[in-house]
C-alpha cells in the first residue's frame, strides 16, 4: 500500500479551498432559523449592497484616486432569474461584473454593472475580477486603471475603467475557449496568467501567459501545464487548474493549484524559466520551469495554492525533535529531486474531503523517498 508523507519547513504555502468547511456550513445553516439575528465574531456589519440580487464569486477592492471601489465577479443566473433587473439602465442583463463605490463602507452605492454571458451558476457571467493601474503598468496610459475579467468560460476581457460608472472594453481574446477561471495579473511586470480552455488541450483549464503591460495590446507568450495534458499527449489526464498566484520578478515563483476537490496537485514554478524557456508544450519543455511539486491525495484538491512565506509553524516552536530533523532535511533537499513543496515552503492542507490527519509522499530519485508527516493544525469551530 503506498504511503504519503508531508515534512513541514519554517515557510508556508496555504493550499486552501471550501470543501473542509463544508460539513462545518451545512451544520451552522441547519441551526439557523429565518429571522434569527445573524451571528458575528470579533466583526460587525457596516454596510452592505444586494449587487441586484446577483450571486458574488471574486471581489477586487481597489484603491482608485481618492476613492475604494469593488469589482465583483459574478456566477451566471438562475432557471429561476437568468437576468436580473439592472436597476440603473431598466434593462434585465445577464450577471457579470458589479462596480461598487465602497469609500463609505456604510453607503456604498452601486455605480455600473458590466453584463457577462447567458447562462446559468457555472456556465455563464463573469466570476474573476483583477485590477490594475496604467502608472504601474510599464507601458499602460498613468491616468488610467483597467480590469481585466473572464467572459463566462469564453473568454476574457480587458476594460478601461478610469471612469468606474462607465467602464469601456478595450481588448477581447480572439477566438473561443472551452471554459475560464481565477486569473493572475502582475501589475508591476504586466504579466498576465490566464485560467483558460485553449481548444487542442485535453483539460478545459490550463494556462495561457500573456504579456499585458500594454493593456490595450496584449501579447501572448505561451501555453502550460502538467505534462499529459497538452495536445497530443497520451495516458492518465492530471486534473485541470483551479488557479495560481504569482510573487513577481522579485519572488520568481508562481504557485499553481490544480483540482478543485480531488486529484489535486500544488505546483511550483520558476518564473523567469516558464516566461523566458522553450515555448513548445512537449514534455519536456512543461517540466522545465518545474521547482517542485506536490501530489495529493485522490480526496484532495490544491483548489488555491496561497504563499506564506517566512511564516513561523507555531506546532513546531516546543518540538526540537521535529524541528532539528527539519533543519537537517533542508539541508539536504534537492528541489529538483525532491520535486515538492518543501523546496520552496510547508503546504498547509486546508481542501481535504476526509478532515483528517494524513502523510504525502512526495517522490524522489531511484529508490530514495522523503516523508512529510503533515497534521492539521486546527479544529473543528462553529461559525
Amino acid at each position: 500500500m503506498r504511503r504519503y508523507g508531508l515534512r513541514l519547513p519554517a515557510q508556508a504555502v496555504g493550499i486552501c479551498g471550501v470543501a473542509l468547511f463544508a460539513p462545518m456550513i451545512a451544520t451552522s445553516a441547519a441551526e439557523q432559523q429565518i429571522g434569527a439575528p445573524p451571528e458575528t465574531l470579533n466583526m460587525r456589519l457596516v454596510g452592505y449592497d444586494d449587487l441586484q440580487g446577483r450571486s458574488a464569486y471574486q471581489p477586487t477592492i481597489h484603491h482608485q484616486g481618492d476613492r475604494y471601489i469593488a469589482y465583483v465577479g459574478h456566477h451566471g443566473g438562475t432557471p429561476e432569474t437568468p437576468k436580473p433587473l439592472n436597476a440603473l439602465t431598466g434593462q434585465p442583463e445577464f450577471n457579470g461584473t458589479s462596480i461598487v463605490d465602497v469609500t463609505d463602507p456604510a453607503h456604498p452605492p452601486y455605480l455600473a454593472h458590466i453584463p457577462g454571458t447567458p447562462g446559468n451558476y457555472e456556465e455563464g457571467g463573469a466570476q474573476m475580477t483583477r485590477v490594475c493601474d496604467g502608472r504601474v503598468l510599464p507601458k499602460g496610459d498613468p491616468n488610467k486603471t483597467y480590469l481585466l475579467r473572464v467572459f463566462g468560460g469564453k473568454s476574457h476581457q480587458i476594460f478601461d475603467v478610469t471612469d468606474p460608472a462607465k467602464p469601456a472594453l478595450i481588448w477581447q481574446r480572439e477566438g473561443g475557449l472551452n471554459d475560464t477561471h481565477k486569473s493572475f495579473w502582475e501589475c508591476d511586470s504586466g504579466i498576465a496568467y490566464l485560467v483558460s480552455g485553449v481548444p487542442g488541450w485535453r483539460v478545459n483549464r490550463m494556462t495561457e501567459v500573456y504579456d499585458m503591460s500594454d493593456p490595450a495590446h496584449p501579447v501572448k507568450i505561451r501555453d502550460f501545464g502538467l505534462p499529459g495534458q497538452q495536445p497530443g499527449a497520451s495516458g492518465p489526464i492530471p486534473e485541470q487548474l483551479h488557479g495560481m498566484i504569482s510573487l513577481g520578478p522579485q519572488g520568481n515563483r508562481i504557485y499553481f493549484g490544480y483540482g478543485t476537490n480531488k486529484n489535486g496537485v500544488m505546483q511550483i514554478v520558476d518564473r523567469d524559466k516558464l516566461i523566458h524557456g522553450p515555448k513548445e508544450p512537449t514534455g519536456d519543455n512543461l517540466l522545465y520551469p518545474e521547482v517542485g511539486r506536490l501530489v495529493m491525495t485522490p480526496f484532495n484538491g490544491a483548489h488555491t495554492a496561497f504563499p506564506m512565506l517566512k511564516m513561523p509553524i507555531a506546532e513546531f516552536a516546543k518540538d526540537a525533535r521535529r524541528r532539528a530533523r527539519h533543519r537537517d532535511d533542508r539541508r539536504r533537499a534537492d528541489p529538483q529531486r525532491l520535486r515538492g513543496a518543501a523546496a520552496d515552503g510547508v503546504v498547509r492542507r486546508c481542501h481535504d474531503r476526509s478532515a483528517s490527519d494524513g502523510d504525502f509522499e512526495l517522490p524522489g530519485a531511484g529508490s530514495e523517498r522523503r516523508f512529510l508527516f503533515a497534521r492539521r493544525p486546527f479544529r473543528h469551530a462553529r461559525f
